[in-house]
Parts: structure tokens; C-alpha cells; sequence
């Protein structure tokens, strides 16, 4: 199925700190190869005639530690690819460990952006779990189709830092690798389409997750940028500014070798343990005629201070100087401070392939290897770990070795093999520069992903995905009416078939939903009993739950969930209860995650020591009183009035575009502010101080028909 005014793909990647040139990669462990991988992406696709628009999504970052790119909104990178920036959890830089609590917001101000442009797009690209986590509350909402990428994969590296000698409670503290798991699961559960970047990857590192499905899966190699990357004999030939940065490169390392001319080992790395930078300097510092034969440069991240470093980097730059120092390596290895990924990387390649050295990856395990693919496309041979898609890189170019990294002798070995082999070395050189295209270019990387995406558009057209189908008629609503139950719509059989059948014809742009105090069960029962036309959506137990119509069943709101828990102590709530006798805790059917409810046996004026002892005790908390006889205890954040706001705000429809209709004091704050307020004729006495409010009206009609009066007063349907 293709798009007559071509596709819209927006590509998700969480973290924050991409932007639409010169990227800083390398400054911390959220900026390495993913973030390169998805920048060029996007840009190669911003590029195929059948694409009308793409987006990258990512966190908003104002942080003074940071360059201000990062708090731009809309980054306009060319006239088909912008980045836009999502505010959750502050504006502060966080590590991406740190996100999970914040990504239902982000799902929020995702969807608000979404139909702000009223257009949804044709397909949403997760990369890495976090990403996956929203796109698969998007596609369920939604029903666009969804691919995800994962990069690295939770299950994997919990096992290999526990082989590393973490604690499970020191790997879940630090990493909440659980939920990072949760989320990859989940995401392969909900993706249309899993990439793949090695077959290895496929077969081997995903067979620890219990949702795949191969039948999913696309194999689909990063490319590399063959203008940037060009090969090292060019080099040779430019002058100018190419001839500066050269020179400033090698200027850059005589401060570190005393034989610049030796050939060069060179490793760009963040400075990770998995990365095995130690195994290298150790394969190094061991053989002697290694070091006789060439020089060392390794690259690792960007720092100022090791001192201030988050503790991994620290311990790993540490472990790297005490190495050098150990096995006196002074005037043949170089670990410099800073490197422009954007200039200086690609002729980084051109100079050590120019000496005849060589490029490794030593890490334990790699996913792919963006970087072996781009010493290749410049002519430097590789030597790198044989576990994970190194193995397919070198397999497909034939331009390095693989060796066992977990013995650093085999590492020294293979860079022999290259160094000292002058025709092994140029065969390798060559293969690369000549192989890469037919494997590694964009070109053919976004051809193929092209087809892939219209493959699951197909598959879309002749078998729909909504999982949530009410969500995608919000998409569309202008429009909401939002009637609580109770002896707002109950009370009066014509009146209920009447108001049902209004319901059921209003125009396309208008939602409708309930508010009640019942939880959802209660609600659907009542709903079903009377005969009433099903909600779109329903706000249960006063407000501390949502739920959203699939077509067959409710299903709950996470986001809504994760927006009230805040602060929320009902155990101790519980516990000041027990001090009153006037109160009676009602049955266990009653009581919710979100909700507390008790039965008031005294009089309102008893409920006064409730509300001072809350307040003595400083505890946030939403107390809600109905008919004098009901008392719930509710997150400080949570109301029928606050879910409808936060529905307003998800969904971009405006406060004087919701009518709403109550009858007792749990209605009261949905009925006051902006939103159109009907109060029935049957109202408690709780609800008779908002007479002569501004929008709100009180009609003379009892039950549904006072609503269906509101409804014709407002001219609402």
C-alpha cells in the first residue's frame, strides 16, 4: 500500500541527546553507535522520493552541562527531516536507566504532538527498549504499525554482568534491567516487524526472549556514509582543509609516540567493561614485538575530568591508565581526551590504514559493529571478537580476522597476522573497499527497509491493527461527553433509552464516556443491565482508573496510573483510619490499587478530625465525600475531574469542548472550571453551591433527561 502524498515515518529514540549534526558521540554510555545508526537513517530516508516526511523523536534536554541543540524543539534538519524534542521528567540530562518512570508522559506529549498535526503517521520505528516501551502503548492506542530495533538486548547483558561478577540486586539497582526486559518483551509481542541486524543477532541473542517470532524478523545491516567514509588512498590526494585536519590529527598524537611512522592500532570505544579495552592494552603491553612493530591509539569516549565521571567510566578509564603504567607504555600508546566523530573519525581510519595498521573491536560481545564497517569502507583491515555480527562483517568482506578476545594473546596474534603481512594486509584492505557497497550502503539499506515497511502496510490494509480502537477514534474527536452513572444516567427507563439513542447517533467528532465511582466491572454491569450504548472510554472509581474500549473489552491506562501514584502512602492512610470509629471500611470489592473507601457512620462534622489529622501528618492525599455517607481516599493527583483534564490534555481536546454531567459531590470538581457542567434536577445537596456558576447548567429535569436537556442547551449534539 503506498502513500499518494508519501510516507511519514517517525523513528523514536528516547534518550535526548542526538541532534542533526555533529554528533557528540561518546560522551556518555547513551551516545554511541544507536544514535549514529538512527541520525542516518532517517537522513537516508529523508532522501527516497517515496518518503514525504520524517521525524525523529527524542527527549528534550536543557541542561547547562550541554550544548542548548538539545532544548530546541523542532530541529529542521532538511525540508523532509526534523527532529522533535518531548519534555518528560524535567529538563535535566538523565541517564537512560533513569527514564522508565517518565516514559508514560512521553507517550502522553507524543500523542498530544500527533494530533496537534492531525495526521498519524504510517508507521513508528522504536529503537532500544525504552523507545519500545512507547511505541508499544502508541501502536496500541493507535493501531499504526510499529517496528523496533533493539541495539542490545537486557536478557544478554544481565547474563554477562552477572559472569562479570555483579550482584543481581546491584545489576537491578543500577540498570532496572526487569523492566528494561518487560519493555523488549513487550515490544516484541506488539512490533509488526523485529530488524535484525546479523542473523547471529536473530538466532542467537533473541532466543533468550520468550515472545519471538521469527517470522517477523528482518535482516537488515546498518550502511555506512561511502562520501564520508571514503577510502584512505584518497586521502592522499586532498589538500586544503582535508590536509589540516590530517595534520592536526598527527599533531594530536606526537604528543603521545616517540615513532609516529609505525603502523597503528587503532580502537574507538565508549569506555565500557563489555568493550574489553583492558584485554587489548594487555595483548599489547604483553608481546613485545607488537610493540616494536607498531604504535597504540585508543579512543575511548569523550572526558574532562575522570574524577567526575559516573563510576563505570571511571573504574574502566582507571583500569586503561594503570595499565599504561604498568606495562610502561609511555611514547607508543596514546588515550586521547577528545575526538569530532563528525571530522576527525573517518580520517582517524585514513591515517592508521595509511600506516598499515589495523582497526579492533576487543569487546566480549558485539551486536553489530557500526564502526568495523566503517574502518572497512576506508581500506583498514579489522581484527575483531568473533561473538556477534563481527562474525557476518568479516565473513562478508573477508577483510580481517576473528579471534577469541577472552585470551588477549589471540588478540595480539591477529594483529600480527595483518601487520606483518604485507600481501594478507592488502588483500584485506581491498576487500573492504570493494565489498562495502554491495553490503553496507544506505542505499541499499533503505531499499529494503522501504519494502519492509510497505509489506506491513499490506498486511495492515487487509487485517487492521487496533488493539485499542477507541484510540484511534480519539485521534479524530473534537468532542467529549463525559456522564457519571448513578442517577445521572440511571433512574428512569425512557429517559435512559432516550439518552442511549442520542448517544448513539451524536456526529463523528464527539467521544463519549462515563465517570463514576463504581470500579470498571461495576460500571460495565450497570451499563449492560440498562441496556446502554457502550463508552468509549471509562473513568472508574472516582477517578483513579481509566479505561479504553478495544471492541471487546476495557483495557486499563498505565499512563494514568503512572501520572497519580506520586506520593501516594494508602498503608498509612489505612493505618490513621483505624483511630475512627465513625468509619467503616467497605468491602474488599471496593478497594483499589488508587483507591481507599470507607462507609461514614457519623456525621460530616466528624469527617473535619479526618481532614485534621491528614493535614497534621502532611499526607497528600484527595479526600472525596458522597451523599454525606462515602468517603474515598484518593492519590492527591486523581478526581473524575482530573482524569477528564488529563484526557483533554492526551487526546488535545479543549476543556469548552467536554460537557460533563454529574449529581453528587464526587462530581464536583468535573462540573467546575472550563469543561460544560450539567447538574439533574435529582442533585444531592452538596452540588446546590454551584447555582449560578459560570458553565454550569442546572436543569429542571431529572436523570437522563436532565442530560439530554444539558446536551440541547449546550447544542452540544
Amino acid at each position: 500500500m503506498r502513500n499518494k502524498k508519501g510516507l511519514y515515518i517517525q523513528l523514536y529514540n528516547i534518550h535526548g541527546l542526538i541532534r542533526g549534526n555533529n554528533l557528540e558521540l561518546g560522551v556518555d554510555a547513551d551516545t554511541g553507535g544507536q544514535t549514529k545508526y538512527v541520525l542516518e537513517l532517517a537522513e537516508s530516508l529523508s532522501k527516497n522520493p517515496d518518503v514525504d516526511k520524517v521525524e525523529i523523536l527524542t527527549r528534550l534536554i536543557k541542561d547547562k552541562s550541554l550544548s542548548d541543540d538539545y532544548s530546541v524543539k523542532n530541529e529542521v534538519v532538511n525540508e523532509k527531516l526534523s527532529i522533535v524534542r518531548i519534555r518528560c521528567g524535567g529538563q535535566k540530562y538523565i541517564r537512560k536507566e533513569l527514564l522508565w518512570e517518565h516514559l508514560e508522559e512521553f507517550v502522553d506529549k507524543s500523542i498530544k504532538y500527533l494530533k496537534s498535526g492531525k495526521r498519524l503517521p504510517d508507521v513508528v520505528h522504536s529503537h532500544y527498549a525504552d523507545a519500545g516501551y512507547v511505541c508499544t502503548q502508541l501502536t496500541r492506542l493507535l493501531g499504526v504499525p510499529m517496528i523496533h530495533t533493539g541495539h542490545s538486548h537486557g536478557r544478554l547483558k544481565r547474563e554477562n554482568l552477572i559472569t562479570d561478577g555483579m550482584s543481581v540486586e546491584d545489576i537491578e539497582k543500577r540498570y532496572k534491567i526487569s523492566t528494561r526486559i518487560d519493555a523488549e518483551e513487550m515490544a516484541l509481542s506488539y512490533a509488526d516487524r523485529i530488524i535484525a541486524s546479523t542473523n547471529h543477532e536473530k538466532d542467537h541473542q533473541y532466543a533468550f526472549y520468550k515472545n519471538v517470532d521469527y517470522k517477523k524478523f528482518v535482516i537488515l545491516p546498518p550502511g555506512v556514509d561511502l562520501e564520508k567514509f571514503y577510502p584512505y588512498i584518497q586521502s592522499r590526494e586532498w589538500t586544503g582543509e582535508n590536509s589540516q585536519l590530517r595534520s592536526n590529527i598527527r599533531d594530536e598524537l606526537l604528543k603521545f609516540f616517540t615513532n609516529i611512522n609505525k603502523p597503528l592500532i587503532l580502537s574507538l570505544c565508549r569506555p565500557e567493561k563489555r568493550k574489553n579495552i583492558s584485554g587489548l592494552i594487555k595483548a599489547y603491553g604483553e608481546n613485545k614485538e607488537l610493540q616494536e612493530r607498531a604504535n597504540l591509539a585508543i579512543f575511548a569516549g569523550i572526558r574532562k575530568d575522570i574524577q567526575k565521571m559516573p563510576d563505570i567510566e571511571k573504574d574502566v578509564l582507571t583500569e586503561m591508565l594503570l595499565l599504561m603504567d604498568k606495562y610502561n607504555l609511555y611514547g607508543k600508546m596514546a588515550i586521547p581526551k577528545k575526538h569530532d566523530f563528525e571530522y576527525e573519525v573517518p580520517e582517524l581510519y585514513r591515517i592508521a590504514a595509511d600506516t598499515q595498521g589495523v582497526f579492533v573491536n576487543s569487546a566480549f560481545h558485539e551486536n553489530f559493529g557500526l564502526t568495523l564497517i566503517e574502518a572497512a569502507s576506508t581500506g583498514l583491515p579489522i581484527v575483531s571478537t568473533k561473538v556477534g555480527g563481527p562474525h557476518d562483517i568479516i565473513n562478508n568482506l573477508e577483510n580481517g580476522r576473528l579471534v577469541d578476545v577472552k585470551d588477549s594473546a589471540n588478540i595480539a596474534k591477529g594483529i600480527l597476522d595483518l601487520i606483518t603481512n604485507e600481501k594478507i594486509w592488502n588483500d584485506c584492505s581491498r576487500n573492504g573497499i570493494n565489498r562495502i557497497n554491495n553490503y553496507y550502503s544506505w542505499d541499499a539499506h533503505t531499499s529494503k527497509y522501504l519494502e519492509t515497511i510497505y509489506n506491513v502496510l499490506e498486511q495492515q490494509e487487509s487485517n487492521p491493527k487496533t488493539f485499542i480502537s477507541t484510540g484511534k477514534r480519539l485521534f479524530d474527536y473534537n468532542r467529549l461527553i463525559m456522564l457519571d452513572i448513578d442517577e445521572t444516567i440511571t433512574g428512569d427507563p425512557d429517559g435512559i433509552a432516550a439518552l442511549s439513542k442520542l448517544l448513539e447517533d451524536r456526529p463523528a467528532d464527539a467521544g463519549f464516556g462515563v465517570a463514576t465511582g463504581r470500579n470498571v466491572n461495576l460500571a460495565i454491569n450497570i451499563l449492560s443491565e440498562i441496556g446502554f450504548i457502550k463508552p468509549d472510554l471509562i473513568v472508574s472509581s472516582v477517578g483513579s482508573e481509566i479505561y479504553y474500549y478495544d471492541g471487546k473489552e476495557y483495557s486499563y491506562s498505565t499512563s494514568w496510573a503512572a501520572h497519580i501514584k506520586n506520593s501516594w502512602k494508602p498503608d498509612r492512610i489505612e493505618g490513621l483510619m483505624r483511630n475512627f470509629d465513625f468509619l467503616e471500611k467497605q468491602e474488599e470489592d471496593n478497594q483499589r490499587d488508587f483507591k481507599l473507601s470507607y462507609n461514614n457512620l457519623g456525621t460530616l462534622k466528624d469527617l473535619e478530625q479526618v481532614k485534621k489529622i491528614l493535614s497534621e501528618k502532611r499526607i497528600k492525599t484527595n479526600l472525596i465525600i458522597s451523599h454525606g455517607t462515602y468517603v474515598d481516599f484518593l492519590p492527591y493527583r486523581a478526581s473524575k475531574g482530573r482524569a477528564i483534564r488529563y484526557l483533554s490534555y492526551r487526546w488535545n481536546i479543549p476543556h469548552d469542548k467536554i460537557l460533563v454531567g454529574g449529581d453528587s459531590g464526587n462530581d464536583e470538581d468535573m462540573l467546575t472550571g472550563e469543561l460544560l457542567g450539567v447538574v439533574v434536577a435529582n442533585h444531592s445537596p452538596e452540588l446546590a453551591k454551584l447555582k449560578g456558576r459560570r458553565r454550569i447548567y442546572f436543569s429542571d429535569k431529572k436523570y437522563a433527561n436532565g442530560v439530554i436537556d444539558g446536551i440541547k442547551h449546550y447544542d452540544f449534539c
